[in-house]
């Protein structure tokens, strides 16, 4: 199904079905004609689906997708394997052919068990990629959406704006200010200006075709609309695509000279860092995510462990070359290797990728994975990611008129809900809530004034709102839609009343786009009827207003000067305005009596000056339902929340008090730390780093806040050794969202240029969503450190068995193993590597949010878990060397026969039961044990705190995780047919079936639990008093929080003075 590759005969610049001409050739008119576009409501989305089974999808086909007999032929070539088929090769080489059969069939069902689920993670992976890929914005269905570029089809109407990776080839219908990067092409290392209104002649080159828009450039500055005529290997990046499908090559280059030449020496350290990078890649040791690393640096010094092991025992047996003493040695050797640990991480990390991703959060690399478990302070914007983006004009003054008041409306892109009243009242001199008389539009469209205002609305402004089939839909912006539904409940005063239609009075000219820099938006229009040039003017209120030089101070007489006092003014009612929570803009104009020419450059400055100042409007963005609780679990979690937003500092001080960043009791902090809490973007940039550093505490609100002013923040972030996230969507955000520790953008109203530079993207812009990855990251985290425990602690117990079982001689005076080398192999690839799995997967502990981040620098092995794993592994050593002991010597003959390492001949049958007895013990311990890491504090019968169920509650915990329930079941089960069938047991296991013994097992188990329950009640014990001094019985979390706040301290990870 689908389009075929590209043709032989397909034309530079032609669609995937051929038009009259090449697209640069036509009127876009004419292009839209011979695609069926609908330039004003898009494609159906029935319509869509169809030219997807028409066309194909907008791809390359440049994906390798999955490579199986990479994955297959990387298990085989990892250091791991590699140790077990050296064990394998010195068993055979030696006659033990049972040992190195057994290694090998080992060897083969790793291979095959790691293959599949390396491949099942890899296709997750795969997934992921495609969902984190670039989006277009389409209008469809009379809506404008987001989809991914691969479903874009020709006939798709495409909005671009600045940041924007376009996602097909476009014949564009509007450019204001276009300018695309088109140097993975045209090799044009300078932003192309675009003009949609040109034709081209059909033999004009791609680099000179600027009415077309390319697949895969970048829009660096500027807005269109356009066509899409051509997608896949149909565009022109597409004819080039193989040369982009060019691998990069593994050898290190030589080092040369200006001339082109190259020292011997350059060509001898080339090849060493080669064979250096493949060493290091083929150990793991430089490849993959910062804990991957290390947990194959930690398996190559588990290698060497293993070598000194196996030193050992040949050194207490004098060396001898005889057979038992060789597999001895390799069995201890083996004891150390924790051949599962690398895959069953990647496995895990797998896993959590995929669960984010039902929780709205794709991970674009597992590093961020990772880091999410250290995230101690959130930096977040406030507009859609804390507020709902649903923005509702609520106020609008005019200075010779008054306060216009927009009543309760559901529907947010409707004019026509909700009434209007008005007020002669200033802003600043209304009481809130205070009620006014509602009024008919049409008697307030008496007012001059009022249309000047609604003439600056409308047309300062890129947002639609019309009526499709009786519901009203709008595309846009949410601050424009909002500003536009206003001026459209005025009759006849939208945008697209004044430009559109086939009798428009205005006509767009040109655009300046809103700046974070200048925060200001600007156009210039001509009256078509008057062809006079008009300015107008929207933005932040101090911005604009400095911009201004006079107002309309009387309703119907000439506009006066501006003064200082009056400046005051304005302000007094803007505050007036943001005290209610509302975000305040200010809208200006000015007659543009310059001359104008189509394509020539325009200072913005010189628009932007001298303006008339027409009034202010008030939006409201109402805070997410779950923003509140959120912001109070990422206090409870120990991680601060910054609000860092372009708002006016009273809009962002409310918003923040709502959802609780700032805390309730603010009249309770001293001036100075309240003066710090929130600061407005000017005041920040003025500190120094100094002083930054030596404020009493780093902002939780900053105001008006620029991008240069983000970085600021993440570097005064580092530099008191916090470890933050940062959320961003515009293209200037790239550099604050690549220097955070997890860069974070958004989904939905981010720019491709912010999602290539973040680490994670959250489809819904929800500030929610921040705490669900930071919870899975937790949850990750936790899980690794559980098989890493559970693996580990086992490496010990066994390494402790056969080195203490040296002791153990027969009388050749020749070490006889407590477990022997098969059994050593079933336990650590059989027993435990699926349990390992099964944790893995385990769900996030209750008190996973009510604990302080992840020490990053400590990662995984912090020293709890080393502890934890030294207890359980001499615990577990213990009891099965007393199980050992007691079968030998308690209840046996105290006879210890010839050549037990090999057979049960000679008087060895107590050895082999005592063997038994050990290898059921530590079958059972390894099994029971993952489910007492499970929870590393909690008891096993009690890790649910708030249970209603405190008899049964383990029952259901165990049975929750079924993968996990299911591994245990059957390491527990297994044991019993390679204990008892014959050939298998004494032949192959070395042990022999046990029967009274198996009291002597119960016990040993009853009596582990007991060990690890005392160990943990212990453990739970120090940890209480620890909390209760350090708390000092503080128990609110809001005050907990801000304690430090009232003090004036900046808390834990302050900044170290030196």
């Amino acid at each position: 199904m689908g389009a075929p590759p590209i043709l032989a005969d397909h034309v530079s610049g032609q669609a995937n079905k051929p038009l009259t001409q090449p697209a640069h050739a036509l009127k876009w008119q004419t292009v839209a004609d011979q695609i069926q576009a609908n330039t004003e409501d898009g494609l159906t989305t029935a319509d869509a689906k169809q030219r997807v089974e028409e066309y194909g999808k907008n791809e390359l086909g440049d994906e390798a997708g999955v490579n199986l007999p990479k994955i297959l032929l990387g298990q085989f070539a990892n250091a791991m394997t590699l140790i077990l088929i050296l064990a394998m090769a010195v068993s055979f080489g030696i006659g033990s052919y049972i040992e190195g059969g057994v290694v090998a069939a080992v060897v083969m069902i790793n291979v095959a068990v790691g293959s599949y689920q390396e491949y099942q993670a890899a296709k997750t992976m795969d997934s992921l990629r495609s969902l984190s890929s670039p989006t277009a914005n389409v209008v469809r269905d009379t809506k404008n959406i987001s989809v991914p570029t691969i479903e874009v089809v020709p006939g798709d109407m495409v909005e671009l704006k600045t940041g924007d990776t376009i996602p097909a080839d476009i014949r564009l219908i509007e450019a204001v200010n276009l300018e695309t990067d088109e140097a993975l092409l045209t090799g044009e290392s300078l932003p192309v200006r675009k003009a949609a209104d040109d034709i081209f002649d059909a033999d004009t080159g791609p680099g000179d075709r600027l009415n077309v828009a390319y697949s895969s450039s970048t829009v660096t500055k500027g807005r269109a609309t356009g066509i899409v005529f051509a997608t896949g290997m149909y565009t022109e990046i597409g004819s080039i695509a193989a040369a982009l499908r060019k691998k990069d090559s593994k050898v290190r280059a030589v080092k040369r000279k200006e001339d082109g030449t190259a020292k011997p020496y350059r060509y001898a350290q080339a090849a060493v860092l080669t064979v250096t990078d493949f060493v290091g890649a083929f150990l793991g040791v430089s490849v993959g995510t910062p804990l991957q690393k290390k947990l194959s640096r930690l398996a190559v010094l588990l290698f060497f462990i293993a070598v000194v092991c196996a030193i050992i025992v040949l050194a207490a047996n004098d060396f001898r070359n005889r057979q038992e003493v060789v597999i001895y040695a390799v069995a201890t050797g083996l004891s150390m290797i924790p051949a599962s640990l690398v895959v069953i991480l990647t496995i895990t990390m797998a896993a959590g990728t995929k669960r984010m991703v039902e929780r709205h959060v794709i991970v674009r690399n597992l590093r961020s994975l990772e880091a999410l478990g250290g995230v101690t302070d959130i930096c977040s914007d406030k507009t859609g990611t804390l507020t709902q983006g649903k923005m509702v004009a609520k106020k609008a003054w005019i200075p010779a008129k008054g306060t216009y008041t927009i009543g309760e409306t559901n529907e947010p892109f409707n004019p026509t809900i909700g009434g209007i009243s008005f007020s002669e009242k200033e802003p600043r001199n209304m009481a809130e809530g205070e009620q006014s008389k509602e009024s008919e539009f049409a008697e307030l469209l008496q007012h001059v004034e009022l249309k000047d205002y609604l003439r600056v609305a409308s047309l300062a402004n890129l947002a639609h709102v019309s009526q499709t089939d009786g519901e009203w839909n709008a595309r846009g912006d949410p601050t424009e839609i909002a500003i536009q539904v206003f001026a459209t409940r005025f009759r006849g005063w939208s945008r697209r009343a004044s430009v559109g239609g086939e009798d428009p009075s205005w006509k767009l000219l040109a655009e300046f786009p809103f700046d974070s820099d200048v925060k200001k938006m600007s156009v210039i229009y001509r009256d078509l009827q008057t062809e006079k040039l008009t300015a107008f003017t929207k933005g932040a209120v101090e911005r604009v207003i400095t911009s201004c030089s006079q107002y309309v101070a009387e309703s119907g007489t000439k506009p006066i000067p501006l003064t200082d006092g009056y400046r005051d003014q304005i302000l007094e009612n803007m505050e007036g305005l943001a005290k209610l929570g509302l975000r305040v803009l200010a809208l200006a104009s000015r007659d543009y009596n310059k001359s104008y020419t189509e394509g020539e450059e325009i200072d913005r400055s010189m628009v932007e000056c001298d303006l008339t100042f027409r009034g202010l409007i008030g939006l409201y963005d109402p805070p997410r339902p779950e923003s509140a609780p959120s912001v109070r679990q990422c206090h409870e979690a120990g991680i601060e929340v910054h609000m860092l937003t372009g708002d006016h500092p009273g809009t962002a001080r409310a918003i923040a008090a709502q959802v609780g960043i700032l805390p309730s009791n603010m009249n309770e902090i001293s001036k100075d730390v309240a003066d710090s809490m929130v600061m407005t973007a000017s005041q920040f940039d003025k500190l120094s780093d100094d002083q930054i550093d030596n404020l009493p505490v780093l902002p939780l609100v900053i105001a008006r806040c620029a991008p240069n002013t983000k970085v600021r923040m993440i570097e005064a972030l580092h530099r008191r050794k916090k470890y933050c996230a940062m959320t961003g969507d515009g293209v200037n955000d790239s550099p604050s969202l690549k220097r955070a520790d997890v860069g974070i953008a958004m989904g939905q109203a981010g720019s491709d240029v912010a999602k290539d530079a973040s680490d994670i993207i959250l489809t819904d812009d929800n500030f929610a969503s921040i705490l669900a990855a930071i919870e899975e990251g937790r949850r990750t985290f936790d899980n690794i450190q559980k098989f890493v425990l559970h693996l580990l602690a086992q490496n010990i117990a066994q390494a402790l068995i056969l080195l203490i079982g040296l002791i153990f001689k027969d009388a050749e005076n020749i070490s006889v193993f407590p477990i022997s080398p098969v059994e050593i192999m079933w336990i650590i690839m059989i027993t435990s590597s699926f349990p390992d799995m099964g944790l893995g997967f385990e769900r996030a502990a209750p008190d996973v949010m009510s604990r302080p981040p992840q020490d990053l620098k400590r990662g995984v092995f912090t020293l709890e878990i080393m502890t934890d794993m030294l207890v359980y592994g001499i615990w577990v050593a213990a009891l099965c060397l007393s199980s050992f002991v007691l079968v030998l010597y308690g209840f046996g003959n105290d006879q210890i026969g010839y050549r037990c390492n090999e057979s049960l001949q000679d008087g060895c049958d107590t050895i082999f039961r005592a063997r038994a007895t050990c290898f059921a013990t530590l079958t059972w311990f390894s099994v029971f044990l993952a489910w007492e890491v499970i929870d590393i504090r909690r008891s096993f019968f009690a890790m649910q705190p708030e249970t209603t169920h405190p008899f049964t509650q383990w029952a259901r915990d165990i049975w929750r995780n079924k993968f996990l329930f299911f591994a245990v079941l059957t390491g527990f089960i297994t044991i019993f047919p390679v204990m008892y069938i014959p050939v298998i047991n004494d032949v192959v296991f070395k042990h022999t079936g046990i029967t009274w013994e198996w009291i002597i097992v119960f016990v040993a188990a009853i009596m582990f639990f007991a060990g690890v329950e005392t160990y943990k009640f212990g453990k739970r014990a120090f940890f209480r008093r620890r909390e209760a001094k350090s708390e000092g019985g503080q128990q609110d979390i809001e005050g907990k929080m801000f304690a430090r706040y009232l003090s004036g301290s900046s808390g834990i990870g302050e900044k170290e003075k030196t």
